[in-house]
């Protein structure tokens, strides 16, 4: 299939689209734009898009949550231990790694947060990355040594794990990794995709089996990726030094969305959930999809989950 790109000027940059695959036309718009919505800030990451209208989203260096609206732009949320991804539960309720606390919390409705898990086996994590909540309420996280700085490696690896909150039992599902980073679910949940952005630099679609493990993976993408995300057709898009790739489920590659700074993460979100939100490095951008992403949380929250100020957390 023969690479058509499209040049598309908007009011701040020149952006690039290189089409791969003519399938992406039914993705993204001719006219599409980039938006630049934040800068100037240290090294964004983890947004997810909230039940009350706010895009949340992490500032490593500055140890800070921070939050988006149409209305009043990006503004500080709350103070993190240097937090990196952030997923949303079944209730809605936001869930956060902490490279700094080497932990994953969930923040609670009255603004307080729990700490659900940080070790197993009796050994510190070395700093959680990237999490994803699957349709039963367990959690699915990569451990990487990104954020481990100069203290001590407690893990004999770099290892992706399930957390169970019921059981409160962790278990190691992925072993064959560098450098483990984003990780998200296809929309039927039944694969997890894992991202490797160490020395491997590749990213991994794995089957979730019926004890909640993880098969052999189905197929492997050349060239690694930080943050991942799927619409809801199942396509994946990944955030990767060249720009936002898309692959459609059977990991052909679409369509490649260049930014003016290499994207660290994405997310879905805005009225339709069909616009892509990219932290990338300083900067917060904006891109109009045709297509929305796939639901988070899960499952519709069973009760309105409510914050000290009367909103949804």
């Amino acid at each position: 299939m023969r690479a058509i790109l499209l040049l598309l000027l908007t009011a701040t940059t020149l952006a690039q689209i290189q089409i791969t695959d003519d399938r992406a036309r039914d993705l993204i718009t001719p006219d599409t734009r980039i938006e630049k919505l934040a800068t100037d800030l240290k090294f964004t990451e983890g947004p997810i898009w909230l039940p009350d209208n706010r895009l949340l989203f992490s500032d490593i260096p500055a140890r800070q949550w921070l939050h988006w609206t149409k209305k009043d732009g990006a503004k500080p949320w709350r103070q993190s231990e240097a937090a990196n991804g952030n997923t949303l539960d079944r209730d809605g309720r936001v869930i956060s790694c902490q490279h700094e606390a080497r932990n994953v919390i969930r923040h609670e409705p009255d603004g307080t947060t729990t700490v659900l898990v940080d070790r197993h086996d009796g050994k510190r994590f070395n700093s959680p990355n990237d999490v994803a909540v699957r349709m039963d309420g367990t959690l699915w996280f990569t451990d990487p040594t990104y954020g481990l700085g100069k203290r001590e490696r407690e893990q004999d690896g770099a290892f992706v794990y399930r957390f169970d909150p019921a059981s409160k039992t962790t278990t190691i599902v992925q072993r064959d990794f560098d450098q483990p980073n984003g990780v998200c679910f296809a929309p039927d949940h039944h694969r997890l995709y894992i991202a490797d952005s160490g020395s491997k630099q590749r990213v991994g679609a794995f089957p979730v089996t019926a004890e909640g493990t993880l098969g052999e993976p189905t197929f492997w993408l050349d060239g690694g990726a930080d943050g991942i995300r799927c619409d809801r057709l199942g396509n994946l898009y990944t955030t990767a030094r060249d720009g936002v790739r898309i692959y459609d489920p059977k990991g052909t590659r679409l369509a490649t969305i260049a930014f003016p700074e290499v994207p660290a993460n994405c997310a879905f979100g805005g009225a339709g959930f069909d616009e892509l939100f990219v932290t990338a490095r300083t900067s917060l951008y904006r891109v109009q999809l045709r297509v929305p992403g796939a639901k988070m949380p899960a499952v519709e929250p069973t009760t309105a989950t409510k914050t000290k100020d009367g909103q949804p957390d």
